[in-house]
């Protein structure tokens, strides 16, 4: 065989092979995601509920969040990690202690502080853990994690609680379904996945957000009913929920429960693992989030995410060698692990095959058509319906199976703008691995779409520009903590 033929057999050998392997994973998760029942619902007043909310210049987001949870989860205490914010966050989380006896606010101050969202974490463990009085049974304590900008489904706590979840003592954690919009308490006001069919009222958002909601709601929905059938359900950073002994046992041999990952969710989630405990997954509630509306905070979100995914190589001989984890929940965190460097693969190989079979079909003897007639033209139909349909059919899924409201048609252009979305993504594999092999391992918080200059007025939800003075009956228990 010349060596033209020889390049071009290995290329669309390797392209072949990486899209049946793409396309049998988007098999193996979709079967468990279409026939999934709801969960029995447990009783929220069996916990005692902590929630936590990391605050990094939040100003424009926080008193609606911290408002939102007093309101519909009353029975928890909320927390705020200021780490050392530089707008008027520090000044609403005070007035908003002030005010709620169930507010509580740590303050971190440089050189400790901005070290990373898992720090924070740390600081929040450790205030929980120094408030619990003696003797309290810290199996029936929960700690849940909440972004700034996010909104608990009413029945969370109730959901969870649930004696296949939490009222399960092997379960140390349960990550609850994520949604992207860009009016999260419009979200939050639609029961998702108690009404079939019901219409979240999202219809303005941004295509790009929409994006993003269908990949939450479609493709890593789907991953995580698979994980819950292999044993290793990953931890998300938004509506992450793990029961204070779980926290307990992987601090013990850690000395914390979060560590210094740009993916703090996913290695906490594989530390729980290995500690002995269940991971969980519960589609039947939700935590709505802002969508980011423009394509550099997205690439910047991702790009951190991917390369948290290639810090938790370091955990992978341990998880294989774990008697705590199943082996088929080992072969599917291996699996997640290799999807960085499966992205990075597939963006050469697939290219560069398409080049050069397009030289090879434009420079053959008898001309292109000849050649695409003897046989070529199978390349075509083989390179849509593993290179394509995968990505275009979670248009059709999340319009009948996530609970959103769109036509036919904005189903058909989502499963078309999905194809390209993925492929974007890859993008975010490359910088990663260039910011690994140049040791860069800084922390950057994601823009938020409605983030304002520091000039600007102050949020409309929040308080008035001069702090009213606090009365002595709305003024916080305990004096304000310090990591």
């Amino acid at each position: 065989m010349s060596s033209p033929h020889l390049g071009l057999a290995l290329l669309n050998t390797a392209a072949f092979v990486l899209c049946v392997a793409f396309l049998a994973y988007v098999v193996s998760v979709l079967r468990p995601f279409l026939r999934h029942g709801e969960v029995e619902l447990g009783d929220r007043a069996d916990f005692t509920w902590h929630v936590v909310i990391p605050c990094l210049d939040e100003e424009t987001v926080i008193v609606g969040t911290v408002q939102h949870l007093l309101d519909t989860f009353p029975e928890a205490t909320v927390w705020c990690v200021d780490d050392h914010s530089t707008d008027l966050t520090p000044d609403l989380l005070a007035w908003l202690a002030a005010r709620h006896e169930k507010v509580r606010v740590v303050s971190r101050r440089r050189p400790v502080a901005r070290r990373g969202k898992g720090e924070a974490l740390n600081a929040a463990w450790r205030a929980i853990s120094a408030e619990l009085p003696p003797g309290a049974d810290r199996s029936r304590v929960v700690v849940g994690v909440v972004d700034a900008d996010g909104r608990l489904e009413q029945f969370c706590p109730d959901v969870i609680a649930g004696p296949t979840l939490f009222g399960d003592p092997s379960v140390g954690a349960v990550q609850v379904q994520v949604r992207i919009t860009q009016d999260v308490d419009a979200l939050v006001g639609t029961d998702l996945d108690r009404l079939v069919g019901s219409t979240a009222r999202t219809r303005g958002d941004h295509l790009l957000v929409r994006l993003q909601d269908l990949e939450f709601a479609g493709p890593i929905a789907a991953m995580q009913f698979l994980r819950r059938r292999t044993g290793s359900v990953a931890m998300g950073g938004n509506g992450q929920f793990t029961r204070l002994t779980a926290l307990d046992d992987v601090a013990r041999e850690h000395g914390t429960p979060w560590h210094g990952a740009l993916l703090e969710d996913f290695e906490l989630g594989l530390h729980v693992l290995l500690a002995g405990h269940r991971t969980e997954y519960c589609h039947d509630t939700f935590v709505a989030q802002d969508g980011l509306d423009r394509v550099g905070p997205l690439l910047r979100q991702r790009t951190r995410w991917a390369q948290g995914n290639i810090q938790c190589l370091r955990y992978l001989w341990r998880v294989l060698n774990s008697p705590q984890v199943p082996v088929a929940g080992a072969l599917e965190v291996a699996h997640y692990m290799w999807v960085p460097f499966s992205q990075v693969l597939g963006s050469v190989v697939f290219p560069l095959s398409a080049l050069v079979t397009c030289w090879y079909a434009l420079t053959h003897p008898t001309g292109a058509d000849e050649w695409l007639l003897a046989g070529a033209w199978g390349l075509v139909p083989l390179a849509l319906l593993f290179g394509v349909l995968p990505h275009a059919l979670w248009g059709a899924f999340y319009r009948t199976h996530c609970g959103t409201f769109i036509t036919r048609r904005q189903a058909a252009w989502m499963a078309v703008a999905n194809i390209g979305y993925g492929y974007l993504l890859q993008v975010c594999a490359w910088r990663a691995l260039f910011r690994v092999l140049r040791g860069r391992t800084e922390w950057d918080k994601t823009a938020r779409a409605n983030d304002r200059p520091r000039d600007a007025a102050a949020p409309a939800d929040g308080p008035p520009a001069e702090l009213p003075a606090p009365s002595p009956a709305t003024s916080p228990p305990s004096p304000v903590p310090t990591a």
